[in-house]
């Protein structure tokens, strides 16, 4: 098995995780609390990374740790525009279609990082972009133009994010480009901390799982930040990474009794399809650098 395709599944099973600890949190903390209070779980693996010097230096180092930061960036204002989705009521039914994220940066990364894919990944690809709908979109019915409009935000900076990640890691190692990406995170958690303070101490589980949310989520982008960096295809990585789910569903099958139906099962049998297509050998596997 390919070392891209290994740690890009180690990402599902931690965000896969992640899914399932933002449930158990439920509605004790806002969004914007769980994201602020979640940055001490992320300290420590930028902790870790961040005192490296990384295995290049000069104009290269540079053009990787401001892709890196931007990608970073770019995820806090898509976070933060998803907060402001699940603040208003009828944006919030269109939520789920954050999830299709992925369909952009497959697009950017066709386009500006020339990725070339064989036909049984192309086949992959959209049965795992098909695997996500049936995951997280349930109905669009109902939704205005402008709600539509304003879900795309998340859309396209998490899809430019994920290209910017890609980017990052063809000038500096997976290490470095984790440090600079996390550190993004800190200055947006003390704003929305200020912006919208805790009422009362969430208590000892409260802290707990904050930290394993924020925990799982920054070990979740350091496997896609080594996949990228051992020569992994945005355009394949990013809608592989997309399908936690079949991680979560399972979890919460167990830990919180919930159930499956029909489409949930559908989605599961698309992701584990597509999973084997993309990562089926390619006779000439191609990935291209850009410059930024």
């Amino acid at each position: 098995m390919s070392p891209w395709l290994l740690w890009t599944l180690l990402a599902v099973v931690c965000w896969g995780l992640w899914a399932v600890v933002s449930k158990l949190i439920g509605e004790t903390l806002t969004p914007a609390q769980s994201q602020a209070l979640s940055t001490i779980g992320i300290l420590p693996i930028l902790i870790l990374f961040a005192a490296r010097r990384g295995e290049r230096s000069g104009q290269h180092r540079m053009r990787g740790i401001r892709a890196a930061l931007a990608a970073g960036v770019l995820t806090c204002l898509g976070n933060v525009t998803y907060y402001a989705l699940l603040r208003n009521g009828k944006a919030a039914t269109v939520v789920p279609l954050t999830a299709v994220y992925p369909v952009v940066t497959v697009i950017l990364a066709l386009l500006f990082l020339h990725e070339r894919l064989s036909a049984t990944q192309c086949f992959g690809i959209i049965l795992s972009l098909a695997a996500i709908y049936l995951f997280n979109v349930q109905s669009a019915l109902g939704i205005s133009v402008a709600g539509i409009l304003l879900v795309l935000a998340p859309i396209v900076l998490w899809g430019v994010a994920a290209l910017m990640q890609k980017i990052a890691t063809n000038y500096i190692d997976g290490e470095t480009a984790t440090a600079w990406f996390l550190a993004a995170f800190v200055p947006v958690g003390i704003v929305l901390v200020w912006i919208e303070p805790l009422a009362t101490s969430p208590g000892m589980r409260g802290w707990l799982l904050t930290f394993a949310l924020g925990f799982t989520f920054a070990l979740g982008n350091l496997a896609l930040l080594f996949a990228f960096a051992r020569d992994g295809k945005a355009s394949v990585i990013t809608p592989l990474a997309g399908l936690y789910p079949i991680v979560s569903i399972p979890v919460a099958i167990l830990l919180l009794g919930e159930r499956i139906g029909s489409r949930e099962t559908a989605a599961i049998l698309c992701a584990l399809a597509g999973v084997t297509a993309v990562s089926w050998p390619s006779a000439q596997p191609t990935v291209a650098k850009v410059t930024v």
